[in-house]
């Protein structure tokens, strides 16, 4: 039996679900800016919960998982640097919680996440007078795993790919993944793919090799739940727009002209949305002519 919980806050606007027994899935509302998914794991003795959202996500959050157990919230697992995934750290340090990551992403957080930080109200569209940050404090190099003889977690380290650091948490009993901004599905705002360590190659190779595995759900980082359907379709469409990218540059195309003349409408989901298209192969186009 699938157990929907409501959240009581104006700006959820949809109910918690339990995916499996002592698995919760809280959906990170966009354009209500609380904007990054998040998954959490009853343990027999703790909670563990992926992704921190903004502060003022981690807050519902919290209220969320105090409906749905009385037992601590341990461990919150970063999936990656992004604004929108850990400047709620602080609130779910405050509640008890360690903050875990893999090493890239505790390293990128002190560099490239400083700057997200230091321009916080602009990424996050809120005021972020109030709040502080709160860095990983176990790390991890390939994988770390919680296992109570009830719940298995694995979290892996996927990265290079949409950001150095990438990792992504793996429940191999109930066949979910947890994937961060590796993907996403139905967020209207698309992939960020202009992120300075980003490796477009190794990405679709991760979606590629994610795709392998025994998965019967996806958590991606924003949008709605998926299948391995979902990563392939985030494959297709961003192989579709790095070919058409890079072979526009080899042509010597400039990049409004590419803007106008790359179509990834074709692709489900994420070829709907022209002004994030036409934003991502802006991105791309920078990145790829450095």
């Amino acid at each position: 039996m699938t157990l929907f919980i409501s959240v009581s806050l104006s700006a959820q606007t949809r109910p918690v679900r339990e995916l499996a027994p002592g698995v919760f899935y809280y959906f990170g509302d966009e354009l209500k800016q609380k904007s990054a998914n998040c998954l959490w794991i009853v343990f027999k003795d703790y909670v563990l919960a992926i992704d921190a959202n903004y502060p003022w996500g981690a807050e519902e959050i919290i209220t969320a998982v105090r409906k749905t157990t009385a037992r601590p919230i341990r461990f919150v697992f970063n999936t990656h640097y992004h604004h929108d995934h850990t400047f709620g750290n602080s609130v779910f340090v405050d509640s008890g919680a360690t903050i875990v990551s893999t090493k890239e992403t505790a390293a990128e957080m002190h560099t490239l996440g400083q700057h997200e930080w230091d321009h916080g109200t602009e990424y996050s569209g809120r005021s972020m007078k109030g709040f502080r940050r709160e860095f990983p404090s176990l790390t991890f190099d390939q994988r770390l795993v919680f296992d109570d003889g009830e719940h298995r977690v694995e979290l892996i380290k996927m990265g290079p790919a949409h950001t150095r650091g990438d990792g992504v948490a793996y429940l191999p009993k109930e066949k979910i993944l947890v994937t961060g901004d590796l993907c996403v599905n139905g967020n209207p705002w698309g992939n960020n793919v202009g992120d300075p360590d980003v490796d477009y190659d190794k990405w679709l190779n991760v979606l590629d090799t994610m795709s392998t595995w025994d998965i019967k759900t996806v958590v991606p980082g924003h949008g709605g739940l998926g299948t391995t359907e979902t990563l392939k379709q985030q494959r297709s469409y961003l192989a579709d727009m790095f070919g058409q990218v890079r072979r526009g540059i080899k042509a010597g195309k400039s990049k409004e002209e590419l803007v106008k003349e790359i179509d990834l409408s074709n692709h489900p989901v994420y070829g709907e949305n022209k002004v994030s298209n036409e934003r991502s192969i802006r991105l791309m186009f920078d990145k790829l002519s450095e």
